[in-house]
């Protein structure tokens, strides 16, 4: 008799899931009129569909069952889209190419995300300052710097971040891993942007150009610094003294004047390794002109414009134009009287150093010019030459 009870109690039971079931599937099937014609309604959201397996696909986003699943990872996904798109980071399939770069993607969002970079657009502006950003997920980092949030912790170091893919970015460095390989030379860098910047210096691309001037850029960082030559914006300031600075890395320089740390004899270990070419002797920048070869890249570029005649610094104050920027300030220095280089030993100054340096030697009574025919010495490298010509007895001067 119990066993009778419990089987009737049983298919009673699943007589009356079954009902419900059925109710509860009319009731997410259930239509609704619109002018467009029959929808079919989702009882969970306000979401409306055009075809019943339309709003079936959209019914497991609310019940979590996922039954497509991937074959290489143990993934799984409630749309086969979902699954397709995904396929594409084991295929490593790009469908999706940047018609101004030839930069691709696996999704047509990514695509939409880089093309901001070619247009400019910053959509999303700061409510608490004048800062405006590509995307939205980097003003909302931009947010936690007000708030002075980084929740985001480094297991290794005492550094936190205000983003978790931050803390991904620095685990690098202490891995010590370096993936990603030039095929050009033998550098390996940890991120695939370090290796994208570093390419162009193989092909030579320079995708930020100046709006005010002619001048190109292989890097953004570059770019945003000759910026500040237009505007004369000056916006790291030293709190030793009333000095300010266009880039930081000028003012970390500078601060090293106040602190007199220079830990590799230089303010900079980047300023020691060309340095160690003087010894060495190596010059790896070699001119394609003509067979000279120097020591440092800028030699190189100031030694560039001697084959060209360029001369793109002007004066404002009159018509003369220079090949060097570092010049075109010592001449301004005609125009505002400015002698900035002055004597410790009498009140004289002088608007250029190396002047300086010549008049000192009328106190120390250095001759440090020497003649190798006899004992003589002199002050100035022109007494020296106008005294050679008694051993050479060449007469340069002809009366017409």
């Amino acid at each position: 008799n119990q066993n009778h009870h419990r089987l009737k109690k049983n298919r009673r039971n699943q007589k009356h899931y079954r009902l419900k079931k059925n109710r509860r599937n009319q009731n997410l099937y259930r239509q609704k009129k619109t002018p467009r014609g029959n929808l079919f309604a989702c009882q969970e959201c306000d979401r409306s569909f055009s075809q019943k397996s339309h709003l079936n696909s959209h019914m497991r986003t609310h019940t979590g069952v996922n039954l497509f699943s991937c074959k290489e990872c143990d993934k799984s996904f409630s749309q086969t889209s979902n699954l397709t798109t995904h396929m594409r980071i084991h295929t490593r399939e790009k469908t999706f190419s940047c018609n101004k770069c030839d930069r691709s993607f696996s999704q047509k969002y990514y695509l939409e995300k880089h093309m901001i970079t070619h247009t400019g657009e910053m959509p999303f502006s700061c409510k608490e300052c004048d800062k405006s950003f590509r995307l939205v997920v980097y003003l909302k980092a931009h947010m936690k710097t007000h708030k002075r949030q980084k929740p985001f912790y480094c297991e290794e170091c005492d550094k936190s971040f205000s983003l978790k893919c931050l803390v991904k970015s620095h685990m690098i460095i202490h891995m010590g891993d370096k993936p990603f390989s030039c095929q050009e030379c033998n550098k390996s860098f940890r991120r695939r942007g370090e290796l994208r910047t570093h390419l162009r210096i193989h092909t030579g691309e320079k995708p930020f150009s100046c709006k005010e001037c002619d001048r190109s850029f292989s890097q953004k960082h570059q770019y945003d610094s000759h910026l500040r030559t237009h505007t004369e914006e000056k916006t790291f300031s030293c709190k030793e003294c009333d000095k300010s600075f266009s880039q930081k890395s000028n003012l970390n320089t500078h601060m090293k004047t106040h602190t007199g740390d220079k830990p590799f004899h230089f303010r900079q270990r980047c300023e020691l390794k060309p340095h160690m070419r003087i010894h060495t002797g190596e010059k790896p920048f070699s001119c394609k002109e003509c067979d000279t070869r120097f020591h440092y890249i800028h030699r190189l570029q100031s030694h560039m414009i001697t084959h060209t005649g360029e001369k793109p610094f002007p004066c404002k104050e009159c018509d003369k134009s220079f090949s060097r920027n570092s010049t075109l300030k010592i001449h301004m220095r005609n125009h505002t009287g400015e002698k900035p280089f002055s004597c410790k030993e009498c009140y004289k100054s002088f608007s250029r150093n190396y002047a300086l340096t010549t008049h000192m030697r009328t106190h120390t009574r250095e001759k440090p010019f020497s003649c190798k025919q006899c004992e003589k010495s002199y002050r100035f490298a022109g007494g020296l030459r106008k005294h050679l010509i008694t051993h050479t007895r060449k007469k340069p001067f002809s009366c017409k």
